[in-house]
């Protein structure tokens, strides 16, 4: 290995702070053949366009010269591995500078850091370690950056939602990752032999502002090996800001548009330019609230004048219909237009501009243009706008004027016309709403707005109101200091309610007004218009007289001086030792230790369904069969995770993992649920537990999951020994003793061959269709509002995969779709599982139902006339009433590659299997026929995967649980 393997190029820019990150993380890699290369200019580099430089000195000599102090500082430190090389430029750019770097750089690879970026500390031998392996010219890996100030740094949305450093792999062209060129992934994170940099000419678009950008596809497209790693290799890269680097980001995309590469490849360049509307403009037309009208005006011009290629409508066919929308706003450069469409991105559901019907189609816009294209991407049907009530449907309600006369707020502004509202001819009334915050909606002050009006020239409802706000807002003064207005529009279909939007720098104009708390005028004496960070309008009160003041600096002391200090933290670590006592650990050793040793409540049973989610499944059927015997003595307790609405209210109630929780099982002589109590909880000596189990099995389960198979042993020996607590455990066929109960290592004398206590409704449903036909249907027919004359199919997909925290899942199955196809004739119940959470498209009214939250599937499976299904257990169960069912696979192969499945779904299924939504609605369409061809399908699969059900399951539990003995 030479003296120096690799050079890190770190550009000098005002901020010292950054650069001694920067030069810290390149000292600390545990290659120690590596070199911090210093750059510095003549005169200060002026802070990197995505982010302001924080801790330099407004001055700029004075920010050089500790610029240069720092860097010596550095050097001082190690000066085998930091130099310091000045370029003699006048006024360089950081590409200048990064340039000199290049041509000083004397390792075979070369890194190059942006201000403040951090390499991680293997990052240097990680990257060197795949070049060397594969021979690559450039090695790449993960890089993260700040998403604000107090966030978590993340990676690029695009690099998360790809593959590209999933593994380990070397690619020997941009074609086998296209990311590479299309997402910008190269600008920061790698390293590029020198020898390539020289052969090819490569260097920083001096002329660019964001010449990484053009620079790191000119890498891509000329490396003729490129090593892929997924290890993070820089941190700390600036947030990028789509508004200030605007210009520069269009100017290197048009660059990078323009490489031979992409002139080559016409599917690699259409990648290139839907990303950079998805990533770079969508991204800019959210931050129009928060730009001035200069900004927007700006803005909107420049991305008017990109080549008409770059943002071709065609491109915009994939994205979201709001996404469509201002992405066609921007290319017609109307600023003002995009201001309300990126308003309605960060407030799904808000109507912020005019909407026209037209054919059937709802579009943006009171004017349409007249290119087809054009007005395809305004089209915003799926929204389903045209569906909402008035009083659903919050609306854009965007301050016009806000400003002062004499003691009073007045305000101007104007609110779209919502579709509901364009045929109506009654007159309007509005009210101002002031909203104590802190008080959840407890304390209003209302006033009428003095004029309401619709304007037919725009089209829209404006308003005009001049507010006493001192005489109005009569608030208390110590803790309601704030007051959120909100406008009430009255209508005879309703009322419909939001806040005030305001750009900013409106607010200005408005001043200050006399205030009058309840409680004197020491709590304050004036109130404040300002913009809260939603861009809404709010008012603070604020104390701007000496009483005011001296009160308010006199309240601070108080709270702040050393033993106000002092309390605090002694408050606080009382409450954290108090927290410490809910902690899990602590109940669960406590549980293990002391509670496990009281002795059980002979007659008390605690029962759980889908770990406290809902009371369902087997555990309310064994429940309410308990309670139609009337057993004497028995005292019966339910778990619940979140909320208790819906469990009965004639039984002890406790929440999951709280300490009654504990107690009771603690306590109980009796454990009925049907997927398992928490797993590091033993179960008491005297205890009987029956395991009803919630569904036989398609995919592999317990032990011969491959997750499982990859758990080190400590952790198989801790889900052995949760499976051991069971003394009974169901099973409703021999494919479940063959799968369930082997894979669970449940011994034969635990096995209960009575079939599942849920399917008993099932069974007698049956009957009853066999017997009395199919109406009157279940009253929960009626609850759900559905009418005899339509058929209910139920959409109920498996478990795929835990959403992160604040997304829902996506359905595999094009609801909409399914409806504006079959709403005529059938109604389409969605039951998500339980495990996940989905976001149902607006659909026309009754065509689409979500009942996720529906505590009893069975009550769904009885009402259902047809099932859409995938890899659900839901299937065994559906087979025993006998109706068509339709499996709708997408993924089936990849699906039984990556979980394994227990027979050939294509081969067994009790009905069509399909893979599109376009067999999918072909296969609804001829239901009749299927269901015909199908029935002896499904008689043969309920016999195979439900042989004991016999409609008795529940008593028969009961008789077991009663009679049987804790398994030692």
């Amino acid at each position: 290995m030479s003296a120096v393997e690799i050079s890190c190029v770190v550009t000098a820019g005002a901020d010292p702070q950054a650069l001694r990150r920067s030069v810290e993380s390149v000292v600390a890699q545990t290659m120690r053949a590596t070199e911090a290369v210093v750059v510095l200019g003549l005169t200060l580099t002026p802070a990197p366009a995505t982010g302001r430089a924080t801790g330099a000195d407004d001055d700029p000599e004075s920010a050089a010269e500790d610029v240069r102090a720092v860097a010596d500082e550095l050097a001082a430190l190690d000066p085998a591995r930091v130099r310091i090389v000045t370029s003699g430029a006048e006024a360089p750019t950081t590409a200048v500078l990064r340039n000199h770097g290049l041509d000083q750089a004397r390792g075979r690879y070369v890194i190059v850091l942006g201000e403040g970026e951090r390499l991680q500390r293997d990052a240097c031998r990680n990257l060197w370690e795949a070049a060397e392996r594969s021979g690559a010219e450039l090695a790449a890996g993960r890089w993260t950056r700040r998403a604000g100030r107090r966030a978590k740094e993340q990676p690029p949305a695009r690099l998360v939602e790809s593959e590209l450093y999933a593994r380990s792999r070397t690619v020997e062209a941009p074609a086998e990752a296209p990311e590479l060129v299309v997402a910008d992934a190269l600008v920061t994170g790698f390293c590029v032999r020198t020898t390539l940099l020289e052969r090819e000419g490569l260097r920083y678009a001096e002329d660019l502002e964001r010449g990484e950008i053009l620079f790191g596809a000119q890498l891509a497209a000329a490396a003729g090996r490129i090593a892929l790693v997924p290890n993070l290799i820089v941190s700390g890269r600036a947030a990028d800001d789509p508004a200030g680097t605007l210009e520069g980001q269009l100017a290197a995309h048009v660059r990078v548009a323009e490489l031979p590469l992409l002139q080559g490849d016409t599917a690699l360049r259409e990648a290139r330019d839907r990303a950079f509307l998805a990533d770079q403009l969508v991204p800019l037309a959210r931050q129009f609230p928060k730009l001035d009208a200069d900004e927007r005006a700006r803005a909107a011009a420049l991305v008017a004048a990109l080549p008409a290629a770059r943002t071709d409508p065609d491109l915009r066919l994939d994205l979201p219909p709001l996404e469509r929308v201002c992405l066609q706003l921007l290319a017609d450069g109307d600023a003002e237009g995009v201001l309300a469409a990126g308003y309605a991105l960060g407030r799904p559901g808000t109507v912020t501009s005019t909407l026209t019907e037209r054919d059937g189609r709802v579009y943006w816009g009171a004017a349409l243009p007249d290119d087809p294209r054009a007005r395809a991407a305004l089209d915003v049907t799926e929204l389903g706008h045209q569906y909402q009530p008035l009083a659903d449907t919050p609306l854009l309600n965007h301050l016009t004027h806000c400003g002062q006369e004499g003691d009073r707020l007045v305000l101007e502004g104007r609110l779209p016309t919502p579709l509901q509202f364009q045929s109506l001819d009654a007159p309007l009334t509005a009210t101002l709403e002031f909203l104590v915050r802190g008080t959840d909606g407890r304390l209003v002050f209302r006033t009428a707005v003095d004029e309401v009006w619709r304007d037919s020239d725009s089209d829209a409802v404006c308003w005009r109101a001049a507010v006493d706000i001192g005489a109005l807002l009569r608030v208390g003064g110590a803790r309601d200091r704030v007051c959120d207005p909100h406008f009430a529009l009255h209508t005879p279909d309703g009322t419909t309610t939001g806040p005030l939007f305001l750009e900013r720098d409106r607010v200005e104009a408005a001043g200050h007004f006399r205030a009058r708390p309840r409680r004197g005028r020491l709590f304050g004496d004036s109130w404040k218009p300002y913009v809260t960070v939603k861009h809404h309008l709010a008012l603070q009160l604020m104390a701007r007289r000496r009483p005011g003041r001296l009160a308010a600096a006199a309240v601070h002391y108080l709270t702040h001086f050393r033993p106000a200090r002092k309390a605090k933290r002694l408050v606080k670590g009382v409450r954290r030792r108090f927290d410490r006592l809910f902690a899990r650990s602590v109940k669960t050793r406590v549980y293990n230790r002391l509670l496990i040793r009281l002795p059980v409540r002979r007659g008390s049973v605690v029962f759980e369904s889908h770990m406290g989610k809902c009371y369902g499944d087997s555990p309310r059927a064994i429940h309410e069969e308990l309670r139609a015997q009337g057993r004497r003595g028995v005292r019966c307790t339910w778990s619940y995770a979140t909320s208790a609405d819906g469990f009965p209210t004639d039984v002890t109630l406790v929440r999951r993992l709280s300490w009654r929780y504990l107690w009771a099982l603690a306590r109980a002589q009796y454990w009925v649920d049907n997927q398992g109590f928490p797993l590091d909880l033993k179960k008491p000596a005297a205890t009987t537990y029956l395991q009803t189990w919630h569904g036989s099995a398609y995919k592999r389960m317990g032990f011969a999951e491959s997750r499982i198979k990859a758990q080190n042993a400590s952790e198989r020996d801790k889900l052995s020994a949760a499976l051991a607590r069971f003394d009974h455990f169901l099973v409703r066929s021999e494919h479940d003793v063959a799968t369930l109960a082997r894979d669970y290592r449940q011994p034969a004398e635990s096995l209960v061959a009575c079939g599942y206590p849920r399917n008993d409704r099932l069974m007698r449903a049956r009957e009853t269709d066999e017997s009395q036909g199919r109406f009157p249907r279940p009253a929960l027919a009626a609850d759900l509002g559905i009418p005899d004359h339509r058929k209910v199919v139920l959409y109920a997909p498996t478990f795929r995969g835990m959403p992160k925290k604040g997304h829902t899942t996506r359905l595999p199955l094009d609801v909409r779709q399914f409806a504006e196809r079959f709403g005529d004739e059938y109604v389409l119940l969605v039951r998500a599982h339980y495990l996940e959470s989905a976001a149902l498209p607006a659909c026309p009214p009754g065509t689409v139902i979500d009942v996720s939250g529906h505590h009893d599937v069975s009550e769904l499976l009885c009402l259902a006339d047809a099932l859409i299904t995938d890899y659900s257990s839901i299937m065994f169960d559906y087979a025993l009433l006998d109706r068509p069912m339709v499996f709708f696979t997408p993924d089936l192969d990849a699906y039984v590659a990556e979980r394994g499945s227990y027979f050939d779904l294509r081969a067994e299924a009790p009905g069509p299997v399909v893979e599109t939504e376009d067999e999918l609605l072909r296969v609804m369409d001829e239901l009749k026929q299927s269901d015909a061809t199908h029935r002896a399908d499904r008689a043969r699969f309920a016999e195979k995967f439900g042989g004991y059900e016999s409609g008795q399951a529940a008593r028969t539990a009961l008789d077991v649980l009663f009679a049987g003995r804790p398994r030692r």
